[in-house]
């Protein structure tokens, strides 16, 4: 059986990017990560995020590269984590999160992210870095 993909955004605008804490489930609760979901059958993956970036935020994005590394979620689920631009609208907790912050290339380490989209950071660093 071939794995579903789970698309996470990490959604930059002005030299900095979004970090979303989980409302749930249980076991993530209060942690944070690049917001995003899974790929539905006939979408790429482009399309996903950019998809879930609305659902989840109410924004606009654009994908525009993925970032290197994917990591297992659990069976039948790799994430797969993708640089993306804000186009339009003003990010909002709308599922799944209780809080949103803007972070700098400096601030990255000011909250306590899930294993496998801390393991993008550096590349996450260097991304904002050459924004500014």
């Amino acid at each position: 059986m071939e794995n579903r993909i789970v698309v996470g955004g990490a959604l930059i605008h002005q030299g900095r990017v979004l970090a979303a804490r989980r409302s749930a489930p249980a076991e993530v609760a209060g942690r944070w990560e690049f917001p995003g979901g899974k790929a539905e059958p006939g979408e790429t993956q482009q399309q996903a995020l950019e998809r879930e970036l609305f659902e989840e935020l109410g924004v606009r994005a654009r994908a525009l590269n993925r970032l290197p590394g994917e990591w297992p979620i659990r069976a039948g689920l790799v994430l797969r984590i993708w640089a993306a631009e804000l186009l339009e609208g003003e990010p909002q907790p709308l599922e799944d999160h209780s809080e949103l912050r803007w972070l700098g290339p400096d601030e990255l380490s000011a909250v306590d992210w899930l294993e496998h989209d801390r393991e993008v950071l550096p590349e996450v660093a260097r991304l904002l870095t050459a924004a500014c």
